[in-house]
This record gives C-alpha cells, structure tokens and sequence, in this order.
C-alpha cells in the first residue's frame, strides 16, 4: 500500500479509482498517449475546494485575526511550496503518470507539478464523497500546518515584513538582484537585497522567489536587531 494509501484510509477518505487515476494523469503523458483527459479540470476544482476549507477553519479558529493576516495565513498554508512539500511526504511523486519528456527532467519532484497533483487529489476527493469527504482529506492534511503557520510569524513573508521594517525606519524600499545558473532543469537562483545602501543574503534556491525571501529575511534579522525596538513594527502573521 502506498503512503498515500494509507493516508487515505487514515481519514476515512474513498476515491473513486477512475478519478483518482485522473488526478494522477499530468498533461504532458495525455498528449504523449493520446488521451484526451488530463487532472487540470480536478485541480481547478480542487484549488476552489481547499480555498473554502481553508478560510473556513482560519475564520473560526482565529476569530480576533484581521482579514488581511488571515489572507496572509491562507496563502502560506496553500502556497505552491507548501503543497509541493505535502505532496513529497505523501510519496506522490513516483505515482503521477508524465510524459517522457518530465521524466527526463525530474518532472516528479518539481513544485509546480506535485503543487498542481495534491490539488488534483482533493478535487477527486470531493467528486468522490462530497464536502464530508474533502473536508476530513484538507483538515487532515493541512490542519496541522495551519496550527504551526500562525506562529512562525514574520517567516510567513519576509519580503512583506522587510518592507513594512524598512518604511517605517525610513530606510526606503529594498531592492533586490538576483543571478541564475545551471540548465533549465535544475536552475539554481542567488539573490541579495539591499537597503539604504547596505546589501544584505544571499538567499539562495531553485527559483527566485525563495531565493529572496531568505535574503529578505536576513535583512529583517538584521535591522531589527539594530533598530530601536519602538521603532519597529510588529513582524508579519500570517
């Protein structure tokens, strides 16, 4: 029995075989077989589903939250890269159905595609057993990310929370450079930020993204730890 398997089993979730097999079936093996249908379709409705699950449980969970730190809570929970990290402790990788060509380059551990597949999975779910089912699949599987996401405070965006450090010290807006190196299957990015001169990272990653957020974030470490601590802002939740 595979993980996911078991996971499922765990939380009392039945997926219909063939929708299942269809959450599976990424785009590039559908062109490359013939086949008409590909998981898209699932993972638009699947994003639709965990959206409402989501912002359901946030609301009721951290009632005294603004709107915008509970908007902030959500896409941390249901960012790309956290998708991509469930989907590689559940093992989905090696299950999705790819073409040669993602074969070839790695395609079973790219965020996007294992981001897009867990999606597909809970869009299944859903057709399969209905709110009850994809209800009990999302809390299972994100309700301890959500606990420990309204902790992690400024690490949710550092980028956001740099900005808010730097304005309100008067310091102006980062400004970020990043390089890129590597062949387009494995690309490796280094970013630095600078601020009032001052060039803080590197942050370094498999996209740009990351790579400045780390840079953001030693930035942050940095400055608030020189500044007055009333001149600084409260880091970022969620």
């Amino acid at each position: 029995m595979s993980r996911i398997d078991e996971e499922l089993a765990e939380l009392r979730v039945v997926i219909d075989p063939q929708w299942f097999d269809l959450a599976l079936t990424h785009r590039s093996w559908a062109f490359e077989n013939g086949a008409g249908a590909t998981n898209e379709r699932l993972e638009f409705l699947g994003d639709a589903v965990l959206g409402v699950i989501v912002t359901e449980r946030l609301f009721h969970i951290y009632p005294d939250r603004s709107e915008g730190q509970l908007a902030r809570l959500r896409a941390a929970v249901v960012s790309g890269h956290a998708l991509a990290q469930l989907a590689r402790d559940l093992d989905l990788g090696p299950l999705i159905k790819l073409g040669k060509g993602e074969v070839a380059t790695r395609g079973d551990d790219k965020d996007s595609i294992l981001a897009d597949t867990v999606e597909a999975v809970i869009g299944a779910a859903h057709l399969s057993g209905g709110f009850a089912a994809s209800t009990r699949l999302v809390e299972g599987w994100f309700g301890p990310r959500i606990e420990r996401a309204a902790h992690r405070g400024a690490s949710l965006d550092w980028k956001s929370s740099l900005q808010e450090l730097t304005a309100s010290l008067s310091l102006g807006a980062p400004e970020y450079d990043d390089t890129a190196s590597g062949p387009d299957h494995d690309r490796r990015y280094v970013a630095t930020v600078t601020v009032a001169g001052r060039s803080f990272g590197p942050g370094q990653a498999s996209n740009k993204r990351h790579a400045e957020q780390q840079a953001a974030a030693v930035a942050y470490r940095a400055l608030s730890g020189e500044a007055d601590p009333d001149a600084v802002p409260a880091a970022r939740e969620g």
